[in-house]
Order: C-alpha cells, then structure tokens, then sequence
C-alpha cells in the first residue's frame, strides 16, 4: 500500500496568506450569502486557477525541458525539493512562532505552513511519495503463493491498469474543482462536492478504520517479529503489549513535524529490509517451522505453481495483498495539494504505477520463486537463518513503530476532527478540555489497535479484510463512481443560463426535480457513463466478496487451530 504518512497533513500549495487566522475543525466553504458554494461554483474558481498556474508558469519560463531522470534524481533548491509536509512545517511553525494549542489540530494555519514550504514541490517529488511504502511488498510473495505465478501477474498488471485509471479520474476531477478560493484538501473534500456529506463522512469513516487497522497491523507484525528474536520465550500477548506502551508514549507527541526525519529514515531501512530478505531466501532454506505454524504448510520440497487450484476464498485473500500494492489512491488529493502545478501529476502518478507494478511484482516472485508454498506473510519473517531474520526483523520493529505513531498521530486527528467534532459536536483540541481529550484518545486509540491486533492475530487475513473493506474503495470502486457525479452534473449544465459570480444560483433553467435535466444529464457519453457504472458495480461486488472471503478465512482459521488464539501466549509462528 502506498500510504506516507508523513504527506497526509499536506494542503492546498498555492494559499499565500499571512495572517493568523486559524480556523479549527473541518473545512466549510460558504458564499457571501452565508450558504454552500454549488457545483458550478467550484467549477468556475477551478477554471480560473488553471488558467492563473498556466499563466504563471509562461511568465516564470518554467518549462518541462527536462527529462524525467532529472525529473525524479536531478538536484532542485533545498526549499523547492522539499517533500516532507512534515519537515515544511517545522520550519514555518519555528519562523511563526506557532503555539503548542495550534499544533494540537489539523488547522487551517498548519496546512498553509506546510503548503508556504511545499508550493513549488515537482511531480518528481510526488512520485517519491506515492511509491514510499510500509506494508505492500512484504506482502506480495504471500500474494503469488495463493493464485500462482500466471494469475497473480495477470492481477498485478489488471489491478496496475485499473488503479492507473483511478488516478487520472481523480486528477481531472481535481483539476476541475479545485482552486485558490475553494481549495481540495482530501478524499472527502472532493467526495462532498460530488454527492454532498453522506458520501463525505463515508470516506472518512472508511479512512478511520484503515487507519486503526494500519496500526493493528503493525503491532500484530512488530509482536511476530519480536516472538521470533526471543526465540517465543516471550509470551505473545506481552509482545503486542509492549508496542502499543510505545505507541501510546510516542502518540502522546502531538505535531508531526517531529516525526519529520525519523519518517523518512523509515522508508530507507524498509528498502535495507527488502534487499536482505531477497538475498537471505535466495541463499537459504525456507522456514518450514513458521509455514506449519502459520498456515499448517507440512516441510517437503519447495513447489512454485503456474496457476494455484485451490477454493476462492484464500485466492482472494491472495489478491487483496496486491490491492495494498496499489492503495494510494486515499490520498492522491492531498498530494496534489501540494504541488504548485497539479497538472503534471499524472506524470508521477502513472509513473509510479508502473514502478510499482514492476518492483512489488518482482520482489513477489522472487521471494515465491525460492521458497514457494512456505512463503509468510510478512516475508521477511519466513527467513530460516536466525542472525538475518533477526536483522530485518530489528530494522522492521524500527520502521513498524515509526509508522504506527504516524499512523496513529493522524487516526486520531481524524476521528476527532471529522467525526466526533463534526458528527457528535466534540470541543475543539484546542481548548484545555481538548487537550486532556487528546491525551485520552492516544491510549483509547492504541489499546482498539492492540485489541483488533491480538485478538484476530492473523497478519494475512486481518490485511485481506481492510484492503477489500477500505482500500480497495478508494482506489477502485469510488472514482469511476465519482467521475458519473462530475460528468452528469457538468452535463446538465449545458441548458443553463452563463454562470454570474455575482449570481451564483441564478444560472440554472430547471432543478433535479425535472425531467428536462436528467434528460440531458444522461444523454451524454452514455457509454462511458455505462462503462464506469459496470465498472463501479463490478469493484463493490469484488470488494464485498473479498469481505466475505477474509471472514470466513479468520472463522476457519480459529477453528482449524492453524492461527494463534485471541490474547493467547503462543505466537502465530511458534512451532507447536
């Protein structure tokens, strides 16, 4: 899954405003008139932002004479090279002399902080972030092991293909509805201005859950792990313990830019990870102890299959690890926030498609390719040798508690923020009452994490259950059917009257109560409305048979005795 935590607190690059005039709590845009901008509104500003960018890229002479080598590795401005949002609002948070209160929130004074630093970030930069990762290639040998060398390639490429899709329906849509004067800050800005706040509140709660299943993820691999270097002297449960103590300590920082550093030395010892999991497998005997106690894999010859015949439902467990291979879809908004011409995106997005299309698929059959049916799931954790099992098995802990504080800093600020302030009319994290709430929630949120974790300790089947539940909406499902709201909208639009800034709801010639604007709604690119609504249909249908699949998965694995048991001592890789 390509998820940097580090770029989530990422806004809108091109608001140049000094004051400080925080606003806490969600973004509602309103009009002079105290009401909600309309869809022809945001479609107006969007018009004359692009516009403004092209006109101010002419004028600055910035034209794309370079080539894409130089895109990606060529040395740009310290101040202009800049991908961390973290690191940018350090900085301006020590020029502006930002009090702690401020920092506690996603406020408006953060995200233009870190956009002041971020406004001139290239698509070069972007595409560092998108293939920045934590769970997906651990996963992919795991993926090649349930469907076999022919489908699992065809998935990769299909699922490639299609996320590829999703990403250029995001950033049309973006370029059409976002602005200076209305900017898109995430997922559910853009949602909401399609279908409103349901679908809004929607995607938050879909990114609340994969969140806190990010950390339980995390905390369940970090406890594997840990049960592996003792050599399972350790009972299990204490394992998980002692990460989510971490994490309740490290959650109790409360600005992100103090992650700034360590988040991006994660992402190097994760790539030190890989490369020595490929060269320990490749030169060792796979870990037939763990295979056994993971999935009930008796020792034998290692076997590697074209095509793995066995029930759907551990194939699509199987597929939904390649879905975390492509699950960034969440927040390419924001990453297009941050860049003062978001319409180079589609340059890094499609870019890192195919990287990681490449890369994942590679080190997936590389890692299949030796230890075939006794792959784990994470891979790492199927080295036999103890010294190398127990180097990437420290690096990992290392990488795995960094991003579980990430993810868990911004989980909470989300939940807080979009539900329980939004939704159930919480106080503010920025009064005093706030505060002490925030305390409180790191502890409430790890311990959820830690009892998810411990509780289902089954790393592969708790990742197939999030990756079809969340992920793959966001990449697959919700964009073909998003782009129907754009287009039927923008379609109806051609019987109104020109739009008057001065006037913006005295364009219209009818509403959605008639007839006449459904009719010409619908009446244009029928076919490609036809295919995204298949195409919609089709995503919802696989993601709620990849649910079904994961339950039934974690039923049988409970009552075949294959997984460890819920707060139990054994690990889930300890031989019986």
């Amino acid at each position: 899954m390509s998820y940097p935590p580090a770029a989530v607190q990422a806004h809108d690059p091109r608001v140049h405003i000094t004051e400080n005039d925080d606003v806490f709590g969600p973004d509602h845009p309103v009009l002079n008139d105290g009401s909600a901008p309309n869809f022809e509104t945001y479609l107006h500003f969007a018009e004359e932002q692009r516009a403004k960018e092209v006109t101010e890229a002419r004028r600055n002479g910035e034209v794309e004479s370079s080539g894409w080598l130089s895109q990606l590795f060529g040395r740009k401005p310290s101040q202009e090279d800049r991908v961390s949002v973290v690191s940018a609002t350090a900085s301006d948070e020590k020029k502006q002399g930002e009090s702690d209160e401020a920092a506690l929130t996603v406020t408006d004074a953060e995200y233009r902080a870190a956009s002041s630093s971020l406004r001139t970030a290239s698509w070069g930069s972007v595409f560092y972030l998108i293939t920045t990762d934590i769970l997906g290639p651990y996963s992919t040998p795991y993926a090649f092991a349930q469907v076999g060398y022919g489908p699992g390639v065809a998935c990769f490429v299909v699922f490639g293909a299609l996320a590829a899709y999703s990403g250029f329906l995001l950033w049309h849509m973006f370029m059409k509805l976002d602005s200076e004067k209305y900017p898109l800050r995430s997922f559910g800005d853009l949602g909401y201005r399609l279908y409103g706040s349901w679908f809004r509140h929607l995607c938050n709660i879909l990114q609340s859950l994969q969140l806190i299943f990010n950390v339980a993820l995390i905390i369940l691999g970090n406890g594997m792990g840990l049960s592996q270097m003792v050599k399972f002297k350790l009972c299990f449960s204490v394992c998980n313990v002692v990460w989510t103590l971490a994490g309740m300590i490290l959650g109790q920082i409360r600005t992100l830019q103090k992650f700034g550093w360590v988040a991006n030395f994660s992402i190097w010892l994760n790539i030190l990870t890989l490369v020595i999991t490929m060269g320990a497998v490749a030169h060792t005997a796979p870990n037939y102890s763990a295979a056994y106690a993971a999935y009930g894999v008796l020792s034998g010859p290692v076997q590697t299959l074209a095509i793995n015949n066995q029930p759907f439902e551990p194939q699509l467990n199987g597929i939904m690890q390649i879905v975390f291979s492509y699950g960034g879809a969440m927040i390419f908004v924001e990453f297009m926030a941050e860049m003062r011409r978001p319409m180079d995106f589609w340059k890094a997005m499609a870019l890192s498609q195919v990287f990681i299309t490449v890369v994942y698929m590679f080190f997936g059959l590389f890692v299949y390719s030796y230890q075939g049916q006794f792959v784990i799931n994470p891979a790492n954790q199927g080295i036999s040798l103890y010294s190398l099992q127990t180097v990437t098995n420290a690096i990992s802990l290392i990488a795995g508690i960094i991003a579980a504080a990430l993810y868990g800093n911004i989980g909470i600020k989300v939940i807080y923020q979009n539900i329980l302030v939004e939704l159930f009319g919480a106080p503010q994290l920025t009064v005093k009452r706030g505060k002490y709430l925030f305390a409180v929630s790191v502890i409430v949120y790890w311990a959820l994490a830690f009892i998810i974790g411990s509780a289902i300790p089954q790393f592969s089947n708790i990742s197939s259950l999030v990756a079809a539940v969340c992920i793959f909406q966001f990449t697959y499902t919700f964009p073909p059917f998003m782009i129907l709201g754009y287009i039927i909208q923008t379609n109806a639009l051609t019987g109104d009257r020109p739009y008057d800034v001065t006037n913006p709801r005295g364009s219209r010639v009818d509403s959605w109560k008639n007839l006449s604007r459904w009719s010409r709604a619908l009446r244009k690119y029928f076919f490609f409305n036809l295919f995204n609504l298949i195409l919609t249909l089709a995503c919802l249908s696989c993601a709620i048979l990849a649910s079904y699949s994961a339950i039934k998965a974690i039923v049988m694995d409970f009552q075949t005795g294959t997984s460890g048991t819920s707060f139990g001592c054994r690990s889930p890789l300890q031989p019986s």
